[in-house]
């Protein structure tokens, strides 16, 4: 993801997020389907994470936007059927909220692309579980570790499952010379409180 620049450390130009917040680190995982070799290495992690973690499923389920691709992909993979949950009804035709088949009793894995407080995350598996399917988890390719994720997961009674996370990108992009050891402190120090780092 650093090589593709999926994800970029800027520990002293940080970017804004939606929310407002200053972040040293943007991740955008949607440029890895731009990479063959990256993109079929992160589809064959989530294929045998799902098959470890989760050897009963029957269903992918992607949360759109983000990992649509990524849950076709792995559904492709498994050998699975696939379908995906928007975040919001369509406004015309069948107003659909989740896209494809997902029937009553199914037994789904959510696929995600990144996972920050969890909240719209959550959000489809809630629609997943109106719909009558069993959720037996979300596997994400990215968390950055967040405890009010961590929260919103228990809470939810939701296994949350990662292909990697914020500190095992840190270790790497320091091994790896992406970022100097002076600048692993301010790093560190952003995960612990997001939402008031650099603020005056």
């Amino acid at each position: 993801m650093l090589q593709s620049k999926a994800i970029k450390l800027e520990p002293t130009k940080p970017f804004t997020w939606a929310s407002g917040w200053k972040s040293p680190i943007y991740c955008d995982n949607r440029i890895t389907l731009s990479f063959p070799e990256t993109r079929t290495a992160i589809r064959d992690a989530f294929a045998v994470k799902v098959r470890e973690c989760y050897p009963d499923v029957e269903v992918i389920a992607g949360v759109a936007t983000g990992a649509i691709a990524q849950g076709a992909l792995v559904a492709e993979a498994l050998g699975l059927p696939f379908a995906y949950v928007r975040s919001a009804p369509k406004k015309h035709g069948m107003e659909n909220l989740i896209e494809g088949v997902v029937k009553p009793g199914q037994k789904v894995v959510v696929i995600e692309d990144l996972i920050s407080t969890g909240g719209s995350s959550l959000q489809a598996v809630e629609a997943l579980r109106k719909a009558g399917a069993e959720v037996l988890g979300m596997v994400a390719i990215f968390t950055y570790g967040f405890v009010i994720a961590e929260d919103n997961f228990k809470s939810a009674n939701c296994q949350l499952t990662t292909l990697t996370n914020y500190m095992e990108l840190l270790d790497l992009a320091l091994e790896s010379g992406y970022i100097k050891a002076d600048q692993l402190d301010i790093l560190k120090q952003w995960r612990q409180s997001p939402n008031t780092w650099m603020q005056e």
